[in-house]
């Protein structure tokens, strides 16, 4: 399919130091941005190329045309649809090596339940296999003092075995290694001489809790051949196109190494909706905007997430690949990862989800996607389905090509895919009411049930499908502001431009607060040279199960009291006259990166045309604008559509679009 380039910008000053390519892979496009040292923004899509994610990228690098860049930040979903068992990228086999009498602390998990009274249940499959579960005889206690070594000819036999064996990379976890790593560096010192990749607990997730620590340490070994193959395909590509520096986006909101993220896979689990939930926080920034909610809606699924005064909400971890209902994953579903992450929802709601009917003839949207390959009926590439997208041009939302006209649009065969399951139209409206019933739900997930109000928030749109959405989930929701960027089918990829190269380390129960501030300070400042330092603590009352994390400004355990006892309180709504334990201390080393100019879409004398749509069962004329012919203080009421390369934005009957003076657009709801 031809690309197309879009959305130059010039800026008479410097935005940047360095030619950077930022590089977002969805499920159904892969979304590129150029910012150039002369402050040029170029901006391009490709279909996915999901047997082989990084043939898209290569291609569109060498098609980008004029001076080589030199840097590329990206984020992937490898790690997750590799985790998720899709095609072509199914995790190889992984042993795991662990102390004598905990062989099975995988499969033993927690009795956590998805489903209380579901008789069906069954557990996950366990990444590791029983024959693949090996035990050393060695100890460490709990206070971290060595009782045993590792025996050298323990060590020998059991490489030999893993030789021998299927596995492709080794997980090796032992007993208390997150207080004394002693054992599992010798260990590890020992079966990588094997030719093994080996992944330690100790180096991935330094904490306690034996089942969490266990899977997290599993899951990064089962990915390490996965994304290492992936990283070394694009790392030996890359340099002849004259790119020097290559990162990725984290699930923690910062760039990280392709040389970290592919010893520590389970860094970039989460890397590709962290990206644009950091481009909504600077667009806050810009626009004085200190209350949004980001809302992703791409050709898969639909994110949402907070940002309150520039900051995202984060969590100590998450279950991966397991069950998701109405954007909550269900506990117990999947494999528990203790890792940072941005606090977000996501549900099955994409431009490419398909509507069926179910058993009893409801309609039903979701879970499945027709993704890239080969995707909408509507897109002529051999899809026989309906889908969102096929609902919203039955609708007459989106015109007759996309991508600037070089994807044309069969509404034909989005009429005859919708009309197997009823009269097209009614099954559209219906099919896109249930979509918006589910998006909102996962917005509530993140405001009303974490104690905040949506309607103090300005919903920020984007992703391709997002802005056609955006306006009736606000309706959902009370929401009576809706904010659409400049170029909002490539939001995400400017989040890579705005995002700091970030890592992350931590120190389980430090002995002293103020030692272990210091000892973590010197191990990230030798490894990342003048960054500045975050530092938080997850703590709890003795006696305890759980903990909360508290920011720290100091190393000052007084302060870190009052703290956690007001995070309690908040939280719970008690203290507790108990002692306060400190179980895990981490920090972040940040690096700054120059942020881009803020995107303008380009200069146009078109006027406005009209076509026939739906609205709420009633044919409409829609006045339908191209976004670079609107100015500045423009206002417009709905129904109307302005749309551009990458997206569309449908203002509803009840809804106004103002654009503001960075060309981004505003839908403000009509009081009644």
């Amino acid at each position: 399919m031809r690309t197309r380039t879009v959305g130059v910008r010039r800026q008479a000053r410097r935005a940047s130091r360095v030619d950077t390519v930022a590089l977002d892979i969805g499920g159904t496009f892969s979304d590129f941005l150029r910012l150039t040292d002369e402050g040029v923004v170029l901006a391009r899509k490709v279909p996915t190329t999901p047997r082989r994610p990084e043939v898209a990228v290569l291609d569109a690098l060498r098609a980008l045309g004029g001076a080589s860049p030199h840097e590329l930040v990206h984020a992937t979903t490898i790690a997750t649809n590799a985790l998720l068992g899709q095609r072509h990228l199914e995790v190889p086999p992984v042993a795991l090596v662990t102390t004598r009498g905990f062989r099975d602390v995988i499969e033993i998990g927690r009795q956590n339940r998805p489903g209380l009274y579901d008789l069906d249940f069954h557990r996950p499959r366990p990444l590791v296999p029983r024959r693949l579960r090996f035990t050393l005889d060695e100890r460490t206690g709990a206070t971290g003092r060595r009782r045993r070594a590792v025996q050298p000819r323990e060590l020998s036999a059991l490489r030999e075995r893993l030789a021998r064996g299927p596995a492709r990379a080794v997980a090796v976890c032992l007993l208390h290694s997150y207080l004394n790593a002693a054992n599992e560096r010798a260990v590890g010192a020992g079966l990588r001489r094997g030719g093994l990749p080996v992944s330690l607990s100790s180096d991935v997730a330094p904490e306690p809790r034996e089942f969490e620590r266990t899977s997290t340490t599993v899951v990064n070994a089962a990915l390490l051949p996965v994304v290492s193959r992936y990283v070394e395909a694009l790392s030996r590509g890359l340099p002849p196109l004259g790119i020097r520096s290559f990162g990725l986006m984290s699930s923690a909101g910062g760039l990280v190494s392709s040389a970290e993220a592919a010893r520590r896979p389970v860094a970039i689990l989460e890397s590709g909706p962290a990206a644009g939930v950091l481009a909504a926080a600077e667009l806050g920034r810009r626009l004085g905007l200190p209350r949004l909610i980001s809302f992703d809606m791409g050709g898969t699924t639909a994110k949402a997430g907070t940002v309150i005064d520039g900051r995202v909400e984060t969590t100590g971890g998450l279950e991966v690949g397991g069950q998701s209902h109405h954007g909550r994953t269900a506990r117990g579903s999947g494999y528990p990862v203790r890792f940072p992450f941005l606090n977000l929802a996501e549900v099955s709601a994409g431009g490419g989800t398909i509507v069926r009917r179910d058993v009893t003839g409801a309609l039903e949207v979701g879970p499945l996607s027709a993704g890239a390959d080969p995707g909408p009926a509507c897109y002529r590439r051999g899809g026989t389905e309906a889908t969102l997208t096929d609902a919203a041009v039955a609708l007459g939302w989106l015109g007759d090509a996309l991508l600037g006209g070089t994807m044309p649009i069969d509404r034909g065969a989005a009429a005859r895919a919708l009309g197997r399951l009823g009269d097209p139209v009614r099954v559209a409206e219906e099919a896109l009411g249930l979509a918006d019933l589910e998006m909102a739900r996962a917005i509530r997930l993140v405001t009303v049930e974490r104690g905040l109000d949506p309607t103090r928030f300005v919903l920020v749109a984007f992703g391709g499908a997002g802005p056609q959405h955006a306006a009736r989930v606000a309706d959902e929701l009370g929401i009576r502001s809706v904010v659409v960027p400049p170029r909002p089918g490539f939001f995400s990829a400017s989040g890579l431009l705005c995002a700091d190269w970030r890592y992350e380390r931590r120190l389980a129960f430090p002995r002293d607060l103020r030692e272990g501030w210091m000892r973590l300070s010197r191990r990230l400042l030798r490894e990342h040279p003048g960054a500045r330092l975050e530092f938080s603590a997850d703590c709890r009352y003795a006696g305890q199960g759980s903990e909360l994390a508290v920011p720290l400004r100091s190393p000052d355990f007084a302060r870190l009291r009052r703290a956690f006892r007001a995070a309690h309180r908040s939280t719970f709504g008690f203290d507790l006259d108990r002692p306060i334990e400190v179980v895990t201390l981490r920090a972040f080393a940040t690096r700054a990166r120059p942020r881009p100019p803020p995107g303008r879409p380009g200069d146009s004398r078109e006027g406005p045309h009209h076509r026939p749509a739906v609205f709420g069962g009633r044919a409409t004329p829609l006045e339908v604008w191209p976004r670079a012919a609107l100015r500045g203080g423009t206002r417009r009421r709905g129904p109307a559509a302005v749309e551009e390369y990458d997206s569309t934005t449908v203002v509803p009957v009840g809804w106004t679009v103002a654009v503001g003076g960075t060309g981004e657009l505003t839908l403000l709801r009509e009081r009644a």
